[in-house]
């Protein structure tokens, strides 16, 4: 069990999560491809790729220079998608998918940073679309996600406003800190990627959560500790409070977005492969 006393005499903190390995056993965005086909929005190659891709999500992830190849990718085959019918999606696909594989070891530490008198915020590279209602279903305060510009028709125009990703994460929490007036050496920050070094340097209390290798070494030389989640349970199994409604602080690439970016990079190793 984790300290997380608050002394609430002291200026206000708060504990960010990455979301996907961290929160949740899999790709957020990944998981909700069948949902996506079924509304039209992908083909049935694209589920069977997606569905190589969440293997290769959990074996590894992508690295640095693999997410900015997809992040050029991923914002034109989203083009067009109408975001009302990919929030419909998700909304109606949400307790189904999601609540199944919340690790049982994140949903504690929510529960004891709320009761510590810190705010949650989820922090993640996926799209706002999914990342804003499961926010919600965890009870998170706030919510920084990567953002699609939307046009007046109501779809995803195909052009990024805003990627939270490596260090645009820091950069999203500092500021977060001015506005909230978070003293950030005293808050904490959990990942399981090596891409978010720069969120975990931010914060007093960085920690590792199922590292991927890279995170791993850095975590050993900079004597982070490193958490073992590996029980996803039912959220309404174990965390009784009444959600909270997550507050969205800067906003993600549409759903589309990540779930085509992967897509593109299995087809990649799988070209490589052969």
């Amino acid at each position: 069990m984790l300290n997380l006393v608050e002394n609430h005499s002291s200026p206000r903190t708060a504990a960010f999560f990455d979301l996907d390995k961290t929160v949740i056993a899999k790709s957020s965005t990944l998981t909700f491809s069948k949902s996506f086909y079924q509304g039209g929005l992908i083909n049935r190659r694209a589920v069977l790729r997606t569905a190589y891709a969440q293997f290769v999500f959990l074996a590894g992830g992508a690295d640095h220079d693999q997410m900015e190849r997809m992040r050029a990718y991923l914002s034109s085959l989203c083009r067009g998608w109408n975001v009302e019918q990919v929030k419909e999606i998700v909304a109606e696909t949400l307790h189904d998918l999601i609540d199944p594989i919340i690790y049982d070891e994140a949903a504690s530490l929510i529960e004891e940073h709320h009761t510590a008198g810190r705010d949650v915020v989820i922090v993640s590279t996926s799209g706002a679309e999914v990342v804003e209602p499961i926010g919600e279903l965890l009870g998170a305060d706030r919510v920084v996600a990567t953002r699609m510009v939307v046009g007046d028709d109501g779809c995803f125009t195909g052009e990024v406003e805003y990627y939270a990703y490596g260090p645009t994460k820091a950069e999203a929490i500092r500021e977060l800190a001015e506005s909230e007036g978070y003293d950030l050496e005293r808050c904490f920050a959990y990942s399981d990627s090596a891409t978010d070094v720069p969120m975990l340097e931010s914060v007093g209390h960085p920690y590792a959560v199922n590292p991927d290798r890279a995170l791993r070494r850095e975590a050993l030389a900079r004597g982070w500790p490193i958490l073992d989640f590996h029980r996803p349970v039912r959220l309404k199994q174990r965390l009784p409070a009444p959600r909270r409604p997550a507050l969205v602080a800067a906003a993600a690439v549409g759903a589309a977005a990540a779930t085509a970016g992967l897509v593109w990079f299995a087809s990649r190793r799988r070209a490589a492969a052969g």
